[in-house]
């Protein structure tokens, strides 16, 4: 039997969105090679146009006789479902399927607010990530080029907290989202080993990538989960490595556990993917909205506009049947203020 090539990528272990797909291909049994480092000096060196915005982890695809560097996961996630088969993360019941993607979006989107937040908003977070991250594409950095980039890296960063949302009036905000988070997780994890029941699906592995650093890597929110959620910690590790996990056919179910994260989704990140939505149909580069009982103010993101289409997409192609199930599962939850509404 031939042996698959590896497939390339870069990224750095700092990265929650690497950290997600590490974790996801040793889970599917597909090889890999990474070079640690950052993806737009790695493709310049290999003489590979970047993709705009270059981000990690940044993926080297063969199409054609040329090399494609792509780095946006949800895609490449659903990339490598066509081009390597089995042991999914797909589920292949179409409302379990859409489930398993809002949460996956709700990962990518809106727990990395809770990850640069806390990587960045207090000074002994600020520090602790200063000092580290230079150091985890180039271990062998000189102790004074250290010392400049450990500065250099953190003021630039905490200057981008704006970015995320992330302000002195919103902190209260992340923070008791955060805390929420983990305690539905704590709830959900006594039931179920992942979050669809007893296989893990691309939600799982990103809420995953972000969690690696709020708990592997960030001294406060590490503080904060070993408090909230003992099984959310354990949990994080033992999705690590699940390369000798099995994936059995009826694996995925709905549980009533999962109602409570959902209700989080609905609470925090809904209401901020419409504000975002109405402040790119308006043309505004800023959008400002009630959120847990607070003002939200940030940068508007085309991305996350696409994300919201996304996700009414997927619902949109769910049929009947399949579409009452999801609507009885996000009813009351503050998601189903995300769905399209229905055509006249």
């Amino acid at each position: 039997m031939a042996t698959r090539e590896p497939l390339r990528l870069i990224g750095s272990t700092a990265s929650p969105y690497t950290r997600k797909m590490l974790a996801l291909m040793r889970y599917r049994h597909i090889p890999y090679a990474i070079t640690w480092g950052q993806p737009a000096e790695v493709l310049a060196d290999l003489g590979v146009a970047a993709p705009r915005p270059t981000l990690q982890p940044t993926y080297l695809f063969e199409e054609q006789g040329q090399t494609v560097a792509r780095c946006d996961s949800s895609p490449i996630i659903r990339q490598l479902e066509l081009s390597h088969p089995g042991r999914s993360v797909i589920p292949d019941d179409p409302a379990l399927a859409f489930i398993d993607y809002l949460l996956e979006d709700f990962g990518d989107e809106w727990c990395t607010k809770y990850m640069f937040h806390y990587r960045w908003h207090a000074e002994v977070d600020a520090d602790n990530a200063g000092t580290l991250l230079p150091l985890t594409t180039n271990i062998t950095l000189p102790d004074d080029v250290h010392v400049m980039a450990a500065k250099a890296f953190a003021e630039r960063q905490i200057g981008r907290l704006y970015v995320v949302g992330s302000n002195d009036t919103t902190a209260p905000v992340i923070a008791a989202s955060y805390r929420r988070f983990l305690a539905a997780m704590q709830q959900l994890l006594a039931e179920q080993p992942f979050l669809l029941g007893q296989r893990p699906g691309s939600g799982d592995f990103a809420l995953y990538g972000q969690l690696t650093q709020l708990v592997g890597f960030d001294p406060t929110p590490r503080a904060i989960t070993h408090e909230v959620s003992p099984r959310t910690v354990a949990w994080v590790d033992r999705l690590e490595d699940l390369s000798g996990q099995p994936a059995p056919d009826d694996g995925w179910h709905f549980g009533d556990a999962l109602r409570e994260l959902l209700g989080e989704v609905g609470r925090v990140y809904a209401p901020a993917l419409l504000a975002n939505a109405r402040a790119l149909a308006a043309g505004e580069k800023t959008w400002r909205t009630d959120i847990d009982g607070a003002t939200w103010e940030q940068q508007t993101f085309p991305y996350q506009g696409k994300c919201l289409n996304w996700i009414r997409e997927q619902y949109q192609g769910l049929a009947g049947g399949d579409r009452e199930r999801v609507d009885s599962w996000l009813a009351g939850t503050g998601c189903e203020n995300l769905l399209p509404e229905a055509p006249a």
